[in-house]
């Protein structure tokens, strides 16, 4: 039988999505979670650390940014460096690149409004983290204002080059352009890893499509994490 993962889910004042992925994961993985408050200096050994989405701090200043100077976050960068996976998903992606763990930035939507809506993502089967989910494309839903990914010109090439694009939006039959994009992304974008593809961050929400009626794509995310 195989090893359950060690799972551990950070949480800061205005997250609002832990709960939905304590349940996600309980459901697919049958697994407890660990549950990490923004000031603990100590996070024990984890498979996965999730970020999860929300609002973290108001995300007063620059969505993320505060959060990136919680003592947990320094244990989230020293365990990453150690190779274990860290998943942010929505505002936990926003953190991830407000503390560099990966690349680019997200800012206001092409249309400044908060969007809230189930969208379509392409899988990238070349990216380590992702190339077992044994679906092309996944339905998910979206609920953010500053989901459009941005980098550098150079940045992007190299996310290309090495396979770092883990989801981009898409039709339902998986075209990828522009009449697909919600949030003016470039290249569709709508994940990301690091290099080493141990970390993740992206704007849908896999935790809010678990069992649900039209809507259990979800699944098909956390299971994959049985194999990593």
């Amino acid at each position: 039988m195989a090893k359950k993962p060690l799972i551990s889910i950070i949480i800061f004042p205005g997250s609002n999505c832990d709960r939905d992925l304590i349940v996600a994961i309980k459901k697919t993985l049958n697994v407890e979670t660990n549950i990490i408050w923004h000031n603990e200096k100590i996070i024990p050994k984890s498979d996965i650390i999730f970020i999860p989405g929300g609002f973290s701090y108001g995300d007063y200043l620059r969505a993320g940014i505060l959060a990136t100077k919680s003592p947990a976050i320094k244990e989230v960068i020293r365990w990453s460096k150690k190779g274990v996976r860290v998943i942010g998903i929505c505002n936990g992606f926003q953190i991830l690149t407000e503390c560099k763990l990966l690349p680019g930035t997200l800012t206001k939507n092409i249309n400044p409004s908060f969007l809230c809506k189930d969208i379509y993502l392409k899988l990238n089967k070349n990216n380590k983290l992702i190339k077992n989910i044994s679906k092309e494309k996944l339905k998910l839903p979206i609920a953010h204002s500053q989901g459009c990914f941005y980098c550098e010109e150079e940045q992007l090439k190299l996310l290309q080059d090495n396979n770092q694009i883990a989801f981009q939006y898409c039709d339902v039959n998986g075209n990828i352009n522009k009449d697909n994009n919600p949030n003016g992304s470039l290249l569709n974008i709508a994940g990301v890893t690091n290099l080493k593809q141990n970390i993740l961050g992206m704007m849908p929400h896999p935790e809010r499509a678990i069992d649900l009626q039209g809507l259990s794509d979800g699944k098909f995310f956390f299971e994959v994490l049985k194999q990593l």
